[in-house]
């Protein structure tokens, strides 16, 4: 019997698949716990329909993704930091502010953690930091930091 899931259920599918379940698992478990639905023609086309908006959702952010990616490509942050006499930073620069740089320099708001960065910098000059835009699609930022004067 086919089945719309209404929820993740484990061993069986994720929300929103369509899966063939015997009938007493549907009747006795799936249906009374509301995680799934049994899959009429008019449900199962608005289920397609559903995915399908879903995939061409997708397909615009991972446009969108490419198009940011490209733009952090070519981009160069110049980041300000405070340094003592023998030009070594007094902190380091983080994540954030590196993605606050970013924001004001290009207007992209990036999450700090979709900066990939080992270890904050630490040191003054040219670094090439890798950002993570959109699951598979990567970028890397040439990020130049000065002595604030």
């Amino acid at each position: 019997m086919q089945v719309i899931l209404t929820q993740d259920v484990e061993k069986v599918g994720r929300r929103g698949d369509i899966v063939d379940v015997s009938r007493g698992y549907v009747r006795n478990y799936l249906v009374p716990r509301g995680l799934a639905e049994v899959a009429t023609p008019a449900k199962l086309e608005e289920a397609r329909r559903r995915m399908e908006e879903a995939a061409e959702r997708e397909r615009r952010l991972a446009e969108r993704a490419e198009e940011i990616a490209e733009t952090l490509n070519k981009s160069v942050i110049t980041i300000e930091a405070r340094t003592g006499e023998d030009e070594r930073l007094f902190g380091s620069v983080t994540a954030a502010n590196i993605a606050e740089a970013i924001e004001k320099a290009r207007g992209i708001h990036l999450d700090r953690r979709k900066i990939r960065l080992e270890e904050p910098i630490r040191s003054l000059g040219t670094h090439q930091v890798p950002v993570q835009v959109h699951g598979e699609i990567e970028a890397s930022v040439k990020v130049i930091v000065v002595p604030k004067l």
